[in-house]
């Protein structure tokens, strides 16, 4: 069903079946908008460490690349 065949539909439905419909719609609407994750802040634990010791932010993901080939 099309968005104006929903329309035309509309003016034929009681007002309990309008009031369902609306509530139906902002439910919907509440649940997609709200459902974006937070963020927790010791997610960013160690981000930036490179600024504390003066070493450049290239050359700190290189080091850090390189410690991976390391792991088991």
């Amino acid at each position: 069903m099309t968005f104006n065949e929903i329309l035309q539909e509309v003016p034929q439905m009681t007002v309990e079946e309008r009031k369902q419909l609306l509530a139906a719609l902002l439910n919907s609407l509440n649940s997609t908008t709200t459902a974006k994750k937070t963020r927790s802040l010791l997610e960013f634990k160690g981000a930036g460490a490179y600024a504390r010791e003066d070493i450049d932010a290239q050359e700190y993901v290189n080091q850090l690349r390189s410690e991976w080939d390391h792991r088991p």
